[in-house]
């Protein structure tokens, strides 16, 4: 069995083809336009190569290790020409995300052994957060599993009332107290309602806010401590959604939140509008955190597992 015909179906590979069009006519365009004229992989295509990753919003961190990597090869092979650069490229890239991603999921399917699963689901206001929770309970539903989100990103009105559209949409159960309710009590009744109506899945929303580092891990500590009381050891997993759109941006709040939360796995949306999407590769090495989640189109079946080799084989097409 192929590797697409174990994991991808045709539609999911095209989707992700289609995601990453932006990133892959500027990355490569850009470096064919590098060696063009060039025999073998000098300084001088090193140099053009570290400048075009960096553009692609590889964090300059990043960038050096990919260098440093293909300049070992160099150095191990005595002699590379300019067409074997994309598989060198290709193959570090991969180990590079082998390396950081060492948890990887292959389905939507929840933990064994963890009912209800408890996800909470951290991100600055308008990453796709709420877009996010509501395509991943689109898929836990398609599954059979019974789905509760919960409303505690309580600040907003409009976060309130597009979750509950979205539960609406899925058709799964939502919780909520409404606007101004703690967030921590919210979370701890969101639990309770999971328990006692037998639900699989329960999703928990929260606060966008970062301007205030010292509340925002206040409010998170309380909201994970009530949701331990309810059920020991849970949340199970915190999910922290970053639009790669965003670039740089993107790493700056994954560097703030990784402060301040325990964060176990990241989703990255909004894939498809940028051509940014080398942030994937650099918030994976940066952070060693486990990318779970990828979005790449805005249609309700466009949010995908991530995986590693078929993001990069992707990416190289």
């Amino acid at each position: 069995m192929g590797f697409f015909d174990k994991f991808f179906n045709r539609e999911k590979k095209e989707d992700l083809d289609k995601g990453l069009e932006k990133t892959k006519e500027g990355f490569f365009g850009k470096i064919t336009r590098a060696i063009a004229g060039k025999s073998t992989v000098d300084d001088e295509v090193l140099d053009e190569l570290e400048s075009i990753l960096i553009s692609s919003d590889v964090s300059l961190e990043t960038t050096v290790k990919i260098i440093e990597r293909i300049q070992a090869r160099v150095a191990r092979d005595k002699y590379v020409n300019t067409s074997e650069l994309n598989d060198i490229l290709r193959d570090e890239i991969v180990q590079m995300l082998a390396e950081n991603n060492t948890t990887e999921v292959d389905d939507f399917a929840p933990p064994a052994g963890k009912k209800p699963y408890v996800l909470l689901v951290i991100g600055v206001n308008g990453v796709g957060k709420t877009t996010t929770i509501g395509k991943l309970s689109w898929q836990y539903k398609q599954m059979g599993y019974k789905v509760v989100m919960g409303a505690a990103d309580t600040f907003r009105a409009a976060a309130v009332d597009q979750l509950k559209i979205w539960s609406e949409r899925v058709g799964c159960d939502f919780y909520s107290k409404g606007m101004n309710a703690d967030p921590a009590a919210v979370a701890f009744e969101t639990v309770n309602y999971a328990v006692e109506n037998n639900c699989d899945i329960c999703i928990i929303d929260t606060a966008g806010r970062l301007h205030n580092k010292s509340h925002l891990m206040q409010e998170l500590g309380k909201i994970h401590r009530s949701i331990d009381k309810k059920l020991p050891g849970a949340p199970h997993d915190v999910l922290l959604v970053l639009d790669a759109s965003t670039g740089q941006n993107a790493q700056e709040q994954a560097r703030h939140f990784t402060e301040v939360a325990p964060i176990t796995c990241l989703a990255l949306t909004k894939l498809d509008g940028t051509a940014k999407g080398g942030v994937a590769i650099s918030i994976s090495d940066q952070f060693k955190i486990p990318i779970r989640y990828i979005g790449v189109g805005e249609s309700i079946h466009q949010l995908q597992i991530f995986n590693k080799k078929a993001f990069v084989e992707s990416l190289f097409s």
